[in-house]
């Protein structure tokens, strides 16, 4: 008989901020209203009430769990809705950090727990887990926005329309065009909230993979590219600040507490 594990009680929350740091210019789609003679071909995705740029937190949380899931779930490509994904055919056991943590960090669903179960999986945790991770979208600071409206080198507002050829590798037709995308140099301020539960996220071992697999998450997106055509020199980014706010009326559990102050010493910048 399997069991249940109820998550009694929020004990914690983290609030992690700081600034994102385009190293190469940073390109996220947003929805073309209209194309207009000379124009862009592809736009990046803007405010409605300002027009400036910014992150989805969607783009940032989805890259982060999908660069661990290579590391936890290597060699398991899926065809899911015309799409190439990666999936585990087996967490291993949800109980277990060193193997379902991202499942932990990011939520699952109670469809996928049961598309596992039909594999022969057994769990020791057979409820749907929330998402311990909150991303917000990510708006450009006020520095970068200042500097963009004072330059002579923006081909559109905060922008710059990069002009690219495709060439027909048969009989090298070239066709221009042009990408619209955030330069590099612009900074936008982030905010992630990691909210711990009581049971289980207390216990050392929990405690440890959570914090340490954010971690590694932004690490390794320091390394990737955040939004689209990376392999061409896109999207390059570094967490240039990340400071901890504990919520002071949730985080005094972990005041003393060995391996939070320590995550919190190598997390900082």
């Amino acid at each position: 008989m399997s069991t249940t594990t109820n998550i009694t009680k929020l004990v914690a929350q983290l609030v992690i901020r700081g600034e994102i740091e385009l190293l190469t210019g940073l390109r996220i789609g947003g929805t073309e209203t209209g194309l207009s003679i000379g124009g862009v071909d592809n736009v990046v995705i803007r405010n409605a009430t300002d027009g400036k740029p910014y992150i989805p937190g969607s783009s940032l949380k989805g890259k982060i769990r999908c660069l661990l899931e290579k590391v936890y779930c290597p060699g398991k490509l899926s065809e899911v809705a015309n799409s190439r994904i990666f999936t585990c055919d087996s967490l291993e056991t949800y109980n277990n950090p060193e193997k379902g943590i991202i499942f932990h960090l990011f939520g699952t669903t109670n469809e996928e727990i049961k598309r596992l179960k039909k594999n022969g999986n057994t769990y020791s945790i057979d409820v749907s887990l929330p998402t311990r991770l909150v991303v917000r979208d990510c708006s450009l600071t006020d520095d970068s926005a200042r500097k963009l409206e004072e330059s002579l080198y923006v081909d559109l507002p905060y922008t710059q329309a990069k002009t690219e050829v495709v060439i027909d590798r048969i009989t090298s037709a070239a066709t221009p065009r042009k990408i619209e995308r955030v330069p590099a140099g612009v900074k936008f301020n982030y905010e992630m909230v990691l909210n711990l539960y009581d049971p289980p996220d207390l216990n050392e071992k929990w405690l440890s993979a959570l914090l340490n697999t954010l971690k590694e998450g932004m690490d390794l997106l320091e390394n990737d590219y955040l939004g689209g055509m990376g392999s061409r020199g896109y999207g390059q980014i570094k967490f240039a600040t990340r400071k901890v706010i504990p919520n002071s009326n949730l985080s005094k559990v972990l005041e003393n507490n060995e391996t939070y102050n320590n995550w919190l010493h190598d997390f900082q910048r």
